[in-house]
């Protein structure tokens, strides 16, 4: 690089922190601030800056843009502090609303009817609204994702069904319907069998109790027709022995739930929250920023979504019996926005406010925080707008371009919130844990 082209990038970078609100300007060494490692990462701004006049060595500091370390410092915990109440709260909205569902399942199991099959799929997909906003708190190996969480137990997909259930022109197949080989159904044997030999080989969790209630989505205008007869002893083949399967699972995913909220709960010194609140306010955010960022860029962008629409097959979405993957993306999206603005709205109508990640964003590059915030707000009508049910949406030529959309629009946020986890000096990888 040239000097004058050097000095031209340099006048520039300076007209542009002068518009941006810097009072003053300070030239420091490039080799000092790389032994401090305070600028590195300071802001996107700064980092462009640094790519244009690496070669001449010097490195811009903008004063008067932001809060001095000691207050960001402390809005770093104010942050984290927020996520905290947040997720404690919606742990706990999720985990009465599968109540709930147990409750209505039992009502099912014990008189089994037309009446009261519906009433157990309304609760059914009354408790994927909470659920599907937690999903914004993995991926960082918190207490759903830690080795032996409870993650897989609780929403692992895509299931086969066949290796539940009876499926169509197999009326035999499933774990319910093998008596030989598994001649007394307990909880034990459900677990050991959850992910044996096979991802796809799922024995409990939100989609083996969708697919109890639901049975297999054979229909283009609508989800699975299961009857109720199914429950009903002597009427449906094997009746007693998924009666005894479908009460199992829907307790395991009672005690699962409520797992999750003892780990979150306040004034426990001995659970996760109390630990995930001692560690160094970087690493916290740094979790926090991984948890967002995977689930924005690869997890619902990409294996929830993208992964469906390529295939164009219905059994790579996510709640593929019920017809509901519309409302599992929605919720999803709703859960990025909740941590990005520090804001949840519980299943009761209270609120819980507090310093959401992108207000910490705006205090070191409010670019940046702006962009984050248009693409969330983008991200989260994209996928109100796809047409519903979305095994359908994924194979007419006439909806499949917003599902495109909203896939775009997610993967940038990803891309943003790790932009943004730069300008705090954090690496965030966005990419799903191996």
């Amino acid at each position: 690089m040239g000097d004058r082209v050097a000095d031209y990038r340099f006048q520039d970078a300076a007209r542009k922190l002068v518009e941006r609100g810097a009072q003053r300007i300070v030239v420091v060494p490039l080799l000092a601030s790389r032994f401090s490692g305070h600028y590195d990462h300071r802001s996107r701004m700064m980092k462009k800056m640094r790519r244009g006049l690496g070669g001449v060595g010097i490195l811009l500091a903008a004063a008067g843009c932001g809060r001095g370390e000691a207050e960001l410092e402390a809005m770093k915990g104010d942050v984290v502090a927020t996520y905290a109440e947040i997720v404690h709260a919606s742990y706990e909205d999720s985990f009465r609303a599968v109540e709930e569902m147990a409750a209505a399942i039992a009502v099912l199991l014990a008189a089994p009817s037309e009446e009261s099959l519906a009433a157990a799929r309304i609760a059914w997909l009354a408790a994927r609204e909470p659920y599907g906003q937690t999903e914004a708190y993995r991926f960082y190996g918190g207490p759903i994702d830690a080795a032996g969480g409870p993650e897989t137990l609780l929403n692992a997909w895509p299931l086969d069904e066949g290796y539940v259930d009876y499926v169509e022109g197999a009326p035999e197949s499933g774990i319910v319907n093998d008596v030989a080989a598994y001649p007394k159904l307990d909880r034990e044997l459900l677990v050991l069998l959850n992910e044996a030999g096979a991802e796809e080989n799922l024995s409990v969790g939100f989609h083996a109790i969708e697919f109890l209630l639901w049975g297999q989505d054979l229909f283009a205008d609508g989800p699975g027709r299961r009857p109720y007869t199914d429950y009903v002893a002597g009427v449906g083949r094997n009746a007693e022995r998924r009666i005894e399967y479908l009460r199992i699972v829907t307790e395991l995913q009672v005690e699962k739930m409520e797992g999750l909220v003892a780990e979150w709960a306040p004034n426990d010194a001995t659970n996760y929250r109390t630990s995930f609140l001692a560690l160094p306010r970087d690493e916290a955010v740094r979790r926090i920023l991984v948890g967002i960022g995977v689930l924005a860029k690869s997890e619902l962008a990409g294996e929830r979504m993208f992964t469906a629409y390529d295939n164009q097959d219905q059994e790579d979405e996510h709640s593929c019996f019920s017809d509901n993957t519309h409302r599992d993306i929605a919720a999803n999206a709703l859960g990025l926005m909740n941590v990005l603005q520090g804001h949840y709205r519980r299943s009761d109508g209270s609120t819980i406010s507090g310093v959401g990640m992108t207000a910490l964003f705006r205090e070191v590059d409010s670019e940046l925080a702006d962009e984050v915030e248009a693409l969330a707000t983008r991200s989260l009508r994209a996928v109100e707008a796809i047409p519903v049910p979305f095994d359908q949406a994924i194979v007419d030529p006439d909806s499949r371009p917003a599902v495109l959309d909203a896939v775009y629009a997610l993967m940038d946020l990803g891309d943003r919130i790790a932009e943004g986890g730069s300008a705090l000096g954090l690496t965030i990888n966005t990419a799903l844990p191996g």
